[in-house]
């Protein structure tokens, strides 16, 4: 037996999944049925009586958080107001967002589950584009710098505050030659845009990304190509701003149109540039400090959120390259 149960905005998906979908998890142990979870769509399979046990659950809920605006969490303490379920265990009750950590304007609902901060610095990002129209986000590979600014732009467009989302990214070549890679321009250039795909892909489905990008609300394009245009209502995303050249990077900038946003990452220990080529990146951190309208947030290996070895290869590359400034020459 399957039973649906349709939900009405991202908000209400949010606090009723819990924090890292834990209620769902916490619901198919107890009522021992399978959870699907899609959009404003929650998909309860399994036995009738268990799958009735688990509406009734979920509706509950629902019906609290209606009443009340607050998420739902499994974590009871012992002697709270827990709701009883006959068995002798207790069922989820509603808290505070306080208790929760839920800022209510940092967490995102895409395909099926949650996205959200996971440091204090990813903090610091997504309240830093929320509040400025431009904002650079600097710092080593796994930290979400790009991840946390595709789940901000498609927001931003799901809430209908851009009309479309722009993806660039400087197509510069890391000891590859580009002009030996098999096939017309766009197989040539599209190696460069694929991690801006993944990001995509991870949190729609790739129809939905592909219907998107035919009707015009989403383009990914290499950043010469945005030269002389004006981008108006839209999120712009430079990703690997750390690739593009100061006259790049200025180009890149003054294309922010009317009602937009743009959001700059990168990593500054990894550029690919020619030797004696200049980084943007680096550079327009110093030229744009402190002007209103503008946020730079730097991210450190503390806030890592790929495989746990990579934080460790981090800081060994740090420690090593500190060395060899600190060692005396020759």
């Amino acid at each position: 037996m399957d039973k649906i149960i349709k939900l009405n905005t991202d908000e209400e998906a949010i606090k009723l999944y819990g924090s890292l979908d834990e209620n769902l998890r916490y619901a198919e142990e107890k009522f021992n049925v399978k959870i699907y979870a899609r959009n404003h769509k929650l998909t309860i399979s399994g036995d009738h009586e268990d799958v009735v046990r688990a509406a009734d659950f979920f509706n509950d809920q629902l019906t609290q958080i209606r009443n009340s605006g607050r998420p739902v969490s499994r974590s009871t303490p012992p002697h709270s107001s827990a709701k009883h379920n006959g068995h002798g265990s207790e069922e989820p009750v509603v808290e505070s967002d306080a208790s929760l950590g839920l800022s209510g304007h940092g967490d995102f609902f895409h395909k099926g589950k949650i996205i959200r901060a996971k440091s204090k610095n990813q903090e610091d990002y997504l309240k830093a584009v929320r509040e400025n129209d431009v904002v650079f986000s600097v710092g080593p590979a796994g930290t979400g710098k790009t991840y946390l600014a595709v789940a901000s732009a498609i927001d931003h467009l799901k809430k209908k505050k851009v009309n479309r989302i722009i993806l660039t990214r400087p197509a510069v070549e890391a000891g590859e030659s580009l002009g030996f890679l098999p096939g017309d321009l766009f197989a040539k250039i599209n190696p460069y845009l694929r991690p801006l795909y993944d990001a995509l892909y991870d949190m729609m489905d790739m129809e939905e990304v592909a219907r998107a990008i035919q009707r015009g609300l989403i383009e990914i394009a290499p950043l010469a190509y945005m030269r002389g245009r004006t981008l108006n209502d839209a999120f712009v995303i430079l990703d690997e701003g750390q690739n593009s050249t100061p006259e790049q990077m200025k180009m890149f900038l003054t294309r922010l149109g009317v009602s937009s946003k743009a959001v700059v990452t990168g990593d500054v220990t990894q550029i690919d540039l020619p030797n004696g080529k200049r980084s943007g990146l680096i550079e327009c951190q110093k030229i744009l400090k402190g002007i209103e309208g503008i946020g730079i947030v730097y991210l450190t290996e503390r806030d890592v959120v790929r495989h746990r070895l990579v934080k460790e290869i981090v800081k060994a590359y740090e420690k090593y390259h500190q060395r060899e400034k600190e060692s005396p020459a020759g």
